[in-house]
């Protein structure tokens, strides 16, 4: 059964906490810019938002990788990226539509959510139950994409 991060922005403080277990994870530092997982905030509204890669079923990074660095991780389903294979040309960039993947100027690669190989140490570190591991089922992601594939999806 595959799993998914769910993110219920409800529930953020903004403590950083996934950022930091993220960014120790992949790079083994307290480092909350070489996070794969950022809290954006609303200022205006006083909230914080979690937010990362979906792992989209057709990801648009994925399609447009012109040397196929991004592959999916038979036991996860994430799309992670082969940093051997990928040249840092930063089409996938462009090509995801909501800014989760990212150009490391340090390696010249990108980088994005692997998922952690199935334990995602930002669910792990969230102190408040914001990030959760879950059934991909349960966070309604089928009826999300049943709903966008929808014909008439138009805002009246």
């Amino acid at each position: 059964m595959m799993k998914s991060l769910y993110l219920d922005p409800v529930k953020c403080t903004g403590c950083l906490q996934c950022e930091m277990a993220c960014s120790y994870e992949n790079t083994g530092t307290f480092n909350p810019a070489k996070s794969r997982i950022k809290v954006f905030a609303f200022e205006h509204e006083g909230r914080k938002v979690p937010y990362t890669c979906t792992q989209c079923a057709e990801a648009w990074c994925q399609m447009a990788c012109p040397v196929e660095a991004i592959k999916v991780d038979p036991a996860t389903g994430a799309k992670i990226v082969l940093e051997a294979t990928c040249v840092g040309c930063k089409v996938c960039t462009i090509a995801c539509p909501f800014g989760t993947i990212n150009y490391v100027a340090d390696s010249g690669k990108v980088q994005k959510c692997d998922l952690c190989g199935g334990d995602p140490e930002c669910a792990k570190a969230c102190p408040t139950g914001a990030i959760t591991f879950v059934d991909a089922d349960w966070t309604g992601l089928e009826k999300m994409r049943q709903w966008a594939g929808r014909a008439n999806t138009a805002v009246l």
